[in-house]
């Protein structure tokens, strides 16, 4: 009973569809997101660096734990590189407006980049692509501040990679 009342209602007064990254719209954007991903690029490039080779005097089960371990690193770096794409995509399709473009004609150019760049830590074990792409994240995330009349400051990550992120100043 209470479906079809719903179902009437729907047809009297259909509801209209939100457009925003989390379709209410909110109005919430932040780079931060995007910044710490790229930091886990790149953490998870470390720690597939740091892997002991696989031999064949190891155990099974050692064999296994370093195939886990890598296969466990590399859909991590994977994800990762993709959230980066996924929150830059967000804020330069749903934030950025024409007016933002042309103080900073370097945006389009800067978005294709981080996105070619997030493809290739994806697809490779690159610490200099995944490097690059975190100057460029970080790039993006003081002109998305900018914008925004807030100053930022470069400051040491307190992660394992001792990269820089970029923070707005309090």
């Amino acid at each position: 009973m209470l479906h079809r009342i719903f179902r009437l209602l729907d047809k009297l007064v259909p509801a209209k569809v939100a457009y925003a990254h989390c379709d209410i719209p909110c109005g919430i954007y932040d780079p931060h997101h995007a910044q710490l991903a790229v930091h886990t690029v790149i953490r998870m490039v470390n720690l597939i660096g740091e892997l002991p080779p696989i031999k064949p005097e190891m155990t099974v089960e050692q064999r296994q734990e370093a195939l886990h371990k890598l296969n466990r690193y590399i859909a991590t770096k994977e994800q990762h590189a993709e959230i980066v794409k996924h929150e830059v995509r967000i804020i330069w399709g749903d934030y950025f407006k024409p007016e933002h473009v042309q103080k900073f004609p370097e945006m389009h150019e800067l978005v294709w980049k981080i996105m070619k760049l997030a493809s290739k830590a994806r697809q490779e074990i690159n610490l200099q692509a995944s490097e690059e792409l975190l100057e460029n994240v970080n790039k993006f995330a003081e002109i998305f501040w900018k914008t925004k009349d807030v100053k930022t400051a470069k400051v040491k990550a307190p992660y394992p990679t001792s990269k820089e992120v970029v923070w707005p100043k309090t």
